[in-house]
């Protein structure tokens, strides 16, 4: 770009749900279009956009990824309603902060007005684009464009973030006088966003970066390996900032109303539930015994004949001389205050093989063994909370039986779509013959392992198969996934071969969003987590590594997460449980986060771990047994390169505690 002549190739956009359904209510984006075009910058596009996270953040990476605009200025979503949430979308994007523009925003818009102190205004860079979020009003449009633009601070921006040195500009400084904006305005909503994983490093290539390769190119070759790319477009993210995308961009499923059965473990309540009665509703017994009146009057010999429900009306008093036998749990007789234990009594005489009269051993007093009305809840107390969990132990089910409620709002548990691609996947259970040139196969194992991992933490699973090497079968099954589950994970077709197609298939066929498409582990280094819109849902999308081990790994380490976000649980439960374990065997540092699996034991002296043995990425058998996995820390050039055995190190557990 050449900045004597203050050329600038920027792009716009709205954020809202109006102007997205009515163009004509759309006032602030075509003012920007105006004011930079007044400052002698070319606006190469401009787009409306609706209040959904997915489309919003997809037009954006598109922009920055084309590698045709230097700045994109966004406009609404960036106050304090429920609907702003341009901040959320943007900030995820961002590969460098720009928090000098942000103060320099809010500075500007400071001196008119302090409701300016309820903005959230966002800058920084994706590639090599600059991004800055304005408010939606037309005055602050003007405020904030004209602060931009004084002294050439856009420009000069733009050439740094581009590698250049900021020389044109202080010369277009030096010799011209500054850039001012006219007025203008725009009143505008927020947006949703979800973020992409392209959180690439500079320097950075100066040619336009295409994600994925174009398998239905006229030029593609499937079956060439120059077809492939050479170095992956994806960048390299770290665990921490794979997780973290992970649950900023999967939102919990809906509410919906089930019976309280056993069927309700695994749900999270969607609802407090409240006690409609006092429990117990009237003086009840805690032992089996005869309730009887302690102000009574005695009988001679201490022996009184015996009633029962069967016999006497418990809304009647008892007759003289007369004990009511009652068992645990039961309401008592009308005018008795005590219950005494049947190990306190013995029978006097019998009638027909029941106690006719009993003799009383001991005295009681008056509440003895009684529990009164309410004693274990009132009625309007708080029971159990939104967000509690029902797990299968029971407590929760019983809970709510407990106190009468028949049904409950809970959040939607997710459906999950499992399939495996590849040509050379063979089915155990049901062989067919291969698709290709190979006439060796691979047993799907990852299909069945996962499935079994998913069924036994509670989840519904939608088997889609093996599917073929062939853009066309995985249209079909991704589509038949997408309506009939809320979740889908393949395993295979991640890496850099030409005929892996999910990637391709994700982006090119259902306009899908790769947040991440590479993590800094081991094993897993291919895991790629996208979304892909379907009516109006962004529906999470996991493509695992082929290999057993790392599908398995993958799974416990970024699946279960997304899984328990879907269904409702807390953001602080969504992980397993990370504990100390002392390591048995020395462990080899690799310059990957390693996920090491082991089995881990419980003993007087703590918790140890156990290696299961060879830790190739291909070797299922390293995941049997285990119930563990140790988190390696990267290597360093200046660190240990080996953990020694008898070292304490965290762990992830995925399974069962054992015993030693």
């Amino acid at each position: 770009m050449s900045y004597a002549s203050q050329s600038l190739q920027a792009s716009g956009t709205s954020f809202s749900d109006t102007a997205a359904n009515d163009s004509s209510a759309d006032k602030s984006g075509p003012k920007i279009s105006e004011l930079v075009q007044q400052a002698k910058l070319s606006c190469v596009d401009y787009a409306i956009v609706s209040d959904d996270i997915p489309l919003i953040q997809k037009a954006i990476n598109l922009w920055c990824y084309s590698g045709q605009v230097d700045v994109i200025i966004t406009t609404g979503g960036t106050g304090f309603g429920v609907r702003d949430k341009t901040p959320e979308a943007v900030t995820p994007l961002l590969q460098r902060q720009a928090s000098g523009l942000v103060h320099l925003l809010l500075a500007s818009s400071l001196k008119h007005t302090p409701l300016a102190s309820l903005s959230r205004p966002v800058a920084g860079t994706l590639e090599n684009t600059l991004i800055v979020t304005l408010p939606g009003s037309v005055k602050a449009v003007k405020e904030n464009l004209e602060a931009l633009l004084q002294d050439g601070i856009l420009h000069h921006a733009v050439e740094l973030v581009k590698g250049g040195s900021g020389q044109a500009v202080h010369n277009a400084i030096g010799s011209s006088s500054p850039v001012a904006s006219s007025s203008g305005g725009h009143e505008h909503a927020h947006h949703h966003h979800h973020h992409h994983g392209h959180d690439h490093q500079i320097p950075q290539p100066r040619t336009p970066q295409v994600l994925s390769h174009d398998p239905e190119a006229p030029d593609f070759d499937a079956l060439s390996v120059t077809a492939r790319h050479r170095v992956s477009p994806y960048a390299l993210v770290s665990l921490e900032e794979a997780l973290s995308r992970i649950l900023s961009t999967v939102e919990r499923l809906t509410e919906i109303t089930l019976p309280v059965t056993p069927a309700l473990a695994g749900h999270v309540l969607a609802e407090d539930v409240y006690s409609p009665s006092n429990i117990p509703p009237t003086a009840t017994t805690s032992v089996d015994g005869y309730a009887i009146l302690t102000s009574a009057p005695k009988s001679k010999d201490n022996t009184y004949t015996v009633v029962t429900s069967q016999t006497h009306n418990i809304a009647s008093p008892l007759p003289a001389e007369t004990i009511y036998r009652i068992n645990t749990g039961g309401p008592l007789p009308e005018g008795t205050d005590a219950v005494i234990m049947v190990e306190d009594t013995r029978i006097a005489t019998e009638s027909d093989g029941e106690e006719a009269t009993v003799m009383l051993l001991a005295d009681v007093d008056t509440g003895e063994n009684v529990r009164a009305p309410g004693s274990d809840v009132k009625a309007g107390d708080l029971v159990m909370r939104k967000g509690d969990r029902i797990i299968s132990a029971g407590g929760e089910v019983g809970t709510l039986a407990f106190v009468g409620r028949k049904e409950v709002k809970v959040y939607k548990k997710p459906v999950v779509a499992v399939l495996s691609t590849g040509n050379e996947i063979v089915d155990l259970q049901a062989p067919a013959p291969l698709h290709g040139e190979s006439s060796w196969g691979i047993w799907d194992t990852n299909r069945p392992s996962l499935t079994a991992a998913l069924e036994g933490l509670g989840y519904e699973v939608l088997n889609l198969g093996i599917v073929a090497d062939q853009i066309e079968r995985h249209v079909e099954a991704i589509k038949t996934g997408l309506e009939r589950a809320d979740i889908l994970i393949s395993t295979g077709g991640t890496s850099m071969g030409p005929s892996d197609l999910l990637k391709p298939v994700i982006e090119r066929h259902f306009q899908g969003t790769v947040h991440f498409g590479r993590v800094a582990i081991k094993p897993g280094k291919p895991t790629t987590f996208a979304t892909i819109p379907w009516n109006g849902i962004a529906k999470p999308v996991f493509a695992l590594p082929g290999n057993p081990a790392s599908a398995l790994v993958t799974f416990h380490v970024f699946v279960v997460p997304a899984l328990r976000k879907l269904g409702g649980w807390p953001k602080t439960a969504c992980h397993y449980p990370r504990i100390r374990v002392q390591l048995q065997h020395a462990m080899t540092l690799d310059p990957r986060t390693e996920f090491h699996r082991v089995v881990v034991r419980a003993g007087i002296d703590g918790l140890k771990a156990e290696s299961t043995g060879g830790q190739r990425s291909s070797r299922a058998a390293s995941m049997s047994g285990a119930n563990g996995l140790v988190i390696l820390p990267q290597r360093t050039s200046d660190g240990p390169k080996i953990i020694e055995a008898g070292e304490s190190i965290e762990a992830i557990l995925i399974g069962e505690l054992q015993m030693m």
